[in-house]
């Protein structure tokens, strides 16, 4: 009777097992690949990755790594269907709209910001309240991630492309904003609801409320800040350069000093536009050199300072384009961002 009693329950644990695999998200596959030895623990599917990843590590191990806990579905663009299996080395096939993405780039960012956690700092700012996700549960994904500079400079705000339809922070925004976090400034990556421009730049002002609004806990500048984006982010860039947080959300803020575009053929602008500089690649098959250049020529026209720089033999979504003709790009965006930036002394370099 007992037998016959245990086989009924394992029975009904398996029918349970086989019949809510759809209604639940699939597990991350956290196993090591198959040439690594196994350590304690690591037949355990729902522990999570710890450690530094490799380019043999799956998308299901960047997601669960304890050190994304919370928000790892954001590590890579959590807006498209993919793999958990998929490894890491072919992770640009997650990213349509980019190109010169690899894998062991992706992997040393990440390693990156596993480190920049272990280190005590905190990765991840909510920039809506729980009550407002519950009222639009949207809003759930999204979020800043928080690269510190030093203590009490100004802010810049990355935003990444991905044509409203994924958000390429692994190869647009994480990197820049490392990258302009040594060079000493405070830089955010914003991860924002997809789906068109309009909820884009709403999430966009509403990280920058955020900012402003706990400039003290977070140690920055409520001067002076700056906003970046590639592709859909530069157009989202804009649009708050253009009409700042309140043409967007009930919250008057000032305008950013200034906005660094890359590669992208918006053309609306204002006379109250700040200054611009622009980058762009002469092979781009998405976005327009030339309707750049007449926005800039456009915004020159107003007596706004603005530059337009063009790279040969250059693809779209081409980040920080390391290893092509852009490579160092975001440093000659920073010098002249630092021209309107206020200086301690009281004096300003703005026009």
């Amino acid at each position: 009777m007992k037998t016959n009693i245990m086989v009924i329950s394992l029975l009904c644990l398996l029918s349970v097992a086989c019949t809510s695999s759809e209604a639940e998200p699939s597990k991350p596959n956290t196993q090591p690949p198959a040439e690594q030895p196994e350590t304690p623990g690591d037949d355990d599917p729902t522990r999570p990755t710890s450690g530094h990843l490799t380019v043999s590590h799956t998308v299901g191990d960047a997601i669960a790594h304890e050190a994304f806990a919370g928000f790892g579905q954001f590590i890579l663009p959590a807006e498209r269907r993919y793999d958990d299996d998929l490894p890491l080395r072919n992770v640009a096939s997650m990213l349509p709209y980019h190109n010169y993405v690899t894998g062991e780039r992706a992997v040393e960012t990440i390693n990156r910001m596993i480190d920049y956690v272990h280190a005590g700092n905190r990765l991840f700012y909510d920039i809506y309240s729980d009550a407002e996700k519950r009222a639009d549960t949207r809003k759930n994904n999204t979020g800043l991630f928080f690269f510190r500079g030093e203590a009490g400079r100004p802010f810049a705000v990355v935003c990444p492309g991905g044509g409203w339809s994924y958000v390429g922070a692994i190869h647009e925004g994480f990197p820049l904003a490392i990258a302009l976090s040594e060079m000493g400034y405070n830089a955010f990556s914003i991860q924002y609801r997809t789906g068109g421009a309009q909820v884009a730049c709403e999430d966009l002002a509403a990280a920058i409320d955020f900012i402003l609004h706990h400039a003290g806990e977070l140690q920055v500048s409520t001067e002076d800040y700056s906003l970046w984006g590639g592709s859909a982010g530069a157009r989202m860039a804009a649009y708050l350069g253009s009409y700042s947080t309140q043409g967007f959300i009930e919250a008057d803020n000032p305008r950013p000093a200034v906005v660094v575009m890359g590669y992208t053929s918006h053309t609306d602008y204002t006379r109250n536009d700040p200054p611009t500089y622009v980058v762009i690649g002469d092979n781009d098959g998405i976005a327009s050199a030339s309707v750049m250049q007449r926005r800039v020529e456009n915004l020159n026209a107003l007596g706004i300072d603005a530059e337009f720089h063009l790279f040969p033999s250059l693809r779209h979504g081409f980040g920080l384009g390391i290893g092509t003709s852009a490579e160092g790009w975001e440093k000659d965006a920073v010098k002249f961002w630092e021209k309107y930036i206020f200086r301690k002394n009281g004096n300003s370099d703005r026009k």
